[in-house]
């Protein structure tokens, strides 16, 4: 059985793309994106703003991780947080433009 424990979050040693265990975290890392992702429909709702939080969503976690424990120096780590950014900004936005052009409804008298 694998512990639960802030670890997992802020340092790159339980990332390992070569394991099962490490597959684990990796999914749950993607998984968190592809959460960001609708979560950025809900409050952004604006397809040019989504590139900018996702981004900046990103940094604040290296620098989190950098504090907590160290800076991230595995090519797993860099991977697998790239891939979840890249995920989360084209389904964010694909979610905020299809958001933005839904039909605004009418009242109906």
């Amino acid at each position: 059985a694998t512990s639960i424990t802030i670890d997992r979050i802020f340092t790159t040693k339980y990332l390992d793309v070569w394991s099962a265990y490490g597959w684990i975290d990796n999914a749950a890392v993607l998984m968190s994106s592809l959460i960001g992702a609708v979560l950025l429909a809900i409050i952004v709702e604006k397809s040019k703003k989504c590139l900018d939080f996702s981004v900046t969503l990103f940094l604040i976690h290296i620098i989190t991780c950098t504090i907590y424990g160290g800076f991230p120096s595995t090519w797993d780590w860099w991977i697998i947080h790239t891939m979840g950014m890249i995920s989360m900004v084209v389904l964010g936005e694909y979610l905020c433009s299809k958001k933005e052009l839904s039909d605004i409804p009418l009242l109906q008298l």
